[in-house]
């Protein structure tokens, strides 16, 4: 089957109006509705947008091919969308998308139209072809373009088959690479091509197996993985790793293989490629992602996607409590409501409860599978109930794992009769064991050591120089986020409120909005810093922060603590520093902009202001400090 059987002229938009993502999804989309292609618009464009929300398939190079495999499609297409002046696309290399093709393949798409869609994507790396699209004035002209094109790389297919059989391979490096994405249609096949031609141009011999939607092909023979000098996968998605137990294996992300095949091809030749060993599961995900990212932070990031949930159902529901009264949930209060206490108990004791627990485990279950996530959802138990915070969480989590992995190659020897025992008895058993025990007596004890000293050392400076004071206690609420160190300055407030003194808790309160807001504001401010999800997360933020529930800037501060903790407490610091300065005090614990109007001692407008200028400075050091978003597969 040919390109132009599913590409026609009733399917472009030679001049897209829209110069967002969004926007151009929206006008392709129409587009093959209008033309009659689509069962369901809603639920097309659904199927896109979640393949979106992987990764970005906006390529690099002015390329951007969104797809989606679904029944919402009545007759496998191509829409094809033109823009000259750029659309913003969130792309590898940051430059915007000028040539766009949504592929739309049915649920039940045969192997034809599966290998049709896959070579476009190929061709569309040839930059000569890709000027020439430009320049086309009428959509008659593309098709004659594209047919050309084709006819052009199946004759190099069918001359590389032919002569592939006679070429001479003894004295060059035997490589085999595994390329494969989450929908299988798009990026397996360009990261596949992109290997074999830039192999071809350094004269190496290379074999390509490819996990696309319409199966696994050309795979790989174990005669072949033995005798390769170096394997490369390149993908995103799950792949057979434990063949390699023992070969050379280079592990990347599927855009790895598109983008940068010259340096892991050079890799691979030079013997730089680590040996691998395999866990002992059946089946095991590729390790790499679209920016080369791997290890620390792709364990992080697998423990920040799934507490995120946590924190936005949670902060949200307490948020709502308040509407009801800023004490409505306590029993005792005048102001008791029997839902707020509800909605008090779901966010704040079990939804914010099992938070840091989620974080701990699901980043142990990264590095070491399942046998890391029972130790891992322990360990950050242990550190949320002990006062160790997030921060508890995050050693937690990187303590299981690495706990579970020692054990595996401790256990190693043990007879093959006693594998089965090992998961369900020994790993649970003696993982739990290990990290409950550190837990327990090195790493939560010295941390509530260091809350008690914070609090002394607190009280100790009294309010000798209020500005310090203002500007220390507000940066303290953000330094962990709900942790010791935050609780260390809210229980300070408290004190500071039974003492009849107001002003430090104005500071405590305003430097615990900031990081919600600022992370939203930046959010906003700075897009392609954030991936798709941080985005929507970042809108949530608005309300926790409007509440105090700073909680919520913890995945953002989680996902890159080392730009954005400091930003938000400096952010914070200068709220703290400017409630102080402005004369605020604050006789309400709780409450964020419920309890603005009961400021004493300044005028609530003021309070708001400082509010602000701590927002817009943790927005603008994130925006500045964060590296740009590249979506994770």
């Amino acid at each position: 089957m040919k390109i132009t059987e599913l590409l026609k002229t009733d399917t472009m938009v030679l001049n897209l109006e829209s110069n967002t993502k969004d926007g151009v999804i929206n006008e392709l989309v129409n587009k093959l509705d209008n033309a009659g292609r689509l069962n369901d618009k809603a639920d097309f464009k659904e199927a896109i947008l979640t393949r979106e929300a992987q990764s970005s398939t906006g390529i690099g190079e002015g390329v951007a091919i969104p797809h989606a495999k679904t029944a919402a499609v009545k007759t496998p297409a191509i829409a094809f969308g033109r823009s000259k002046n750029g659309a913003e696309y969130e792309s590898l290399d940051g430059q915007p998308a000028h040539l766009v093709f949504m592929i739309a393949a049915s649920e039940g798409a045969n192997e034809d139209h599966l290998q049709t869609l896959s070579r476009l994507s190929t061709l569309l790396m040839d930059e000569s072809f890709r000027s020439e699209l430009l320049q086309a004035d009428t959509e008659e002209e593309i098709i004659t373009m594209i047919d050309k094109k084709e006819k052009e790389k199946l004759g190099e297919e069918e001359s590389a088959e032919s002569t592939e059989k006679y070429k001479d391979t003894s004295n060059t490096p035997q490589i085999l690479a595994v390329t494969g994405c989450p929908t299988g249609i798009a990026h397996t096949y360009m990261a596949a091509d992109s290997l074999k031609d830039k192999a071809k141009e350094m004269g190496l011999s290379i074999k390509v197996e490819t996990n696309g939607s319409d199966g696994v092909k050309n795979r790989l023979s174990a005669e072949e993985i033995e005798k390769a000098d170096a394997i490369i996968v390149a993908s995103d998605t799950k792949v057979e790793m434990n063949r390699f137990d023992g070969r050379p294996v280079l592990v990347k992300g599927v855009t790895d293989g598109i983008r940068r095949p010259e340096e892991l091809l050079t890799q691979a030749k030079n013997g730089e490629a680590p040996i691998y060993k395999a866990s002992g599961g059946g089946q095991e995900e590729g390790s790499g992602d679209s920016n080369g990212r791997k290890g620390f932070y792709k364990h992080l990031m697998n423990g920040v996607s799934n507490m995120l949930p946590f924190v936005v159902g949670g902060g949200v529901l307490i948020a709502i409590s308040f509407f009801f009264g800023i004490n409505a949930a306590d029993p005792e209060d005048p102001s008791y409501h029997p839902f707020a206490e509800a909605l008090s108990v779901i966010g704040a004791d079990h939804a914010f409860g099992l938070m840091v627990a989620v974080l701990a485990g699901f980043i142990a279950m990264s590095i070491a599978d399942r046998p890391g996530f029972a130790p891992g959802m322990i360990g950050g138990l242990m550190a949320a109930t002990g006062e160790a915070g997030f921060l508890g969480g995050l050693i937690a989590g990187f303590l299981a794992g690495y706990v579970v992995i020692f054990l595996k190659k401790a256990l190693a020897g043990f007879p093959k009769v006693l594998d089965g025992i090992k998961t369900i008895l020994f790993y649970p058993v003696l993982s739990i064991f290990i990290v409950g025990m550190l837990m327990h007596f090195v790493v939560i004890e010295p941390i509530s050591v260091f809350n008690t000293f914070l609090e002394n050392w607190l009280d100790g400076m009294g309010t000798g120089n209020i500005v310090i004071l203002g500007l220390i206690l507000g940066g303290m609420m953000a330094v962990d986020m709900g942790g010791p160190v935050n609780k260390a300055a809210f229980t300070f407030g408290i004190a500071m409120i039974d003492a009849g003194n107001y002003a430090p808790h104005a500071a405590i309160m305003a430097g615990g909005m900031v990081p919600p807001l600022g992370i939203a504001l930046a959010t906003t401010l700075f897009k392609k810093k954030f991936t798709k999800e941080e985005r929507e997360a970042g809108f949530s933020s608005y309300f926790l922060g409007a509440f105090f529930i700073t909680e919520g800037a913890i995945p953002f501060a989680a996902a890159d603590p080392g730009r954005v903790i400091p930003s938000i407490i400096a952010g914070s610091a200068t709220a703290g520093a400017f409630a102080m300065l402005f004369g605020n005090g604050l006789p309400a614990p709780h409450g964020g902009i419920f309890v603005i109007p009961a400021i004493q001692g300044g005028s609530p407008w003021l309070y708001v202001l400082a509010i602000l200028i701590g927002t817009v400075v943790t927005a603008l050091l994130v925006g500045t400090l964060k590296k740009p978003a590249r979506e994770l597969k």
